[in-house]
């Protein structure tokens, strides 16, 4: 872990940017801190080309004091309009690459520390996937869940484009990722608290409100529900859903952070494209 000086900036989260649309890339042009100390949490789904993602993430580097960043299942996507070929694990680690490159923080570097206002606290970015382990109700296998859900209409494409090469199958590679974050949070010292960004909640609760139950499935893992208590978080910070909103569960704040698409934000009353406030948290829940 990597401590920073302190100041008066602010942690700041957002997620979901989808640059492939216009609308979306012009937010992102838009963005910028508001003091020279902020940082800036993305907590996946920035594109599905490689290109959008280094344009995205270069841009936001050069704008906040630091960028922490957490892969979404989008970027993981081998989309036969991307130049970019690899599959699964040399994909995401040639993700990791590209940001290093341009020194934004990834789920493979040491968790900095954010020294600022309501800290101290460990910022560690994650990347766990999904096991199909939160199942449509009446469904008690994978394949009863693929099955719903096909009868429904409602199947994520990660099932067509998220490769999980060299793991036999996307739980695999899920498994995998819990076991490795898993061991090196329990090495974060006990007083400090954590900030945990992850594309996927770690716990179930915030699919309750979707429209498509089902959708779930491809939405987080049980193996993490105790997460949030065990590591002392703060905030556990994630999108995916496109539902942005603060929730508390167990006495712990939760904040899907996610922009989504233009035809999803046109229909809120906030404007798109303002990052969620984390550190100080904000006075509000939305």
């Amino acid at each position: 872990m990597k401590a920073t000086a302190g100041g008066g900036g602010r942690l700041l989260a957002i997620s979901d940017l989808h640059i492939g649309y216009p609308e979306n890339r012009a937010i992102v042009e838009k963005l910028a801190p508001e003091t020279d100390e902020d940082w800036l949490l993305v907590a996946g789904d920035v594109s599905e080309s490689v290109a959008d993602i280094h344009w995205t993430l270069k841009t936001l580097a050069s704008r906040f004091a630091k960028v922490v960043w957490a892969p979404g299942n989008h970027e993981l996507w081998t989309h036969p309009k991307d130049s970019v070929t690899l599959r699964g694990v040399a994909r995401y680690e040639h993700l990791v690459q590209v940001c290093r490159d341009l020194g934004v923080v990834t789920p493979e570097d040491p968790y900095p520390v954010w020294e600022g206002p309501g800290g101290p606290a460990v910022v560690a970015p994650l990347f766990l996937l999904y096991d199909y382990s939160w199942l449509p109700a009446g469904s008690t296998t994978k394949a009863q869940g693929l099955e719903y859900a096909h009868g429904t209409g409602i199947v994520c494409n990660d099932e067509y484009l998220l490769h999980p090469d060299p793991y036999p199958t996307r739980e695999d590679w899920c498994r995998a990722r819990v076991a490795a974050t898993e061991a090196r949070l329990a090495e974060i010292p006990d007083d400090l608290p954590t900030v945990l960004v992850n594309h996927y909640p770690l716990d179930r609760h915030p699919t309750d409100v979707l429209w498509y139950p089902e959708f779930a499935m491809w939405c987080g893992t049980r193996l993490t529900a105790d997460w949030h208590r065990r590591f002392r978080v703060a905030a556990m910070v994630y999108g995916h859903l496109h539902i942005p909103r603060t929730t508390w569960h167990e006495g712990v704040r939760f904040e899907e952070v996610s922009v989504g698409y233009p035809r999803e934000w046109r229909k809120r009353s906030r404007p798109p494209g303002r990052p969620r406030r984390i550190l100080p948290p904000e006075d509000e829940t939305t």
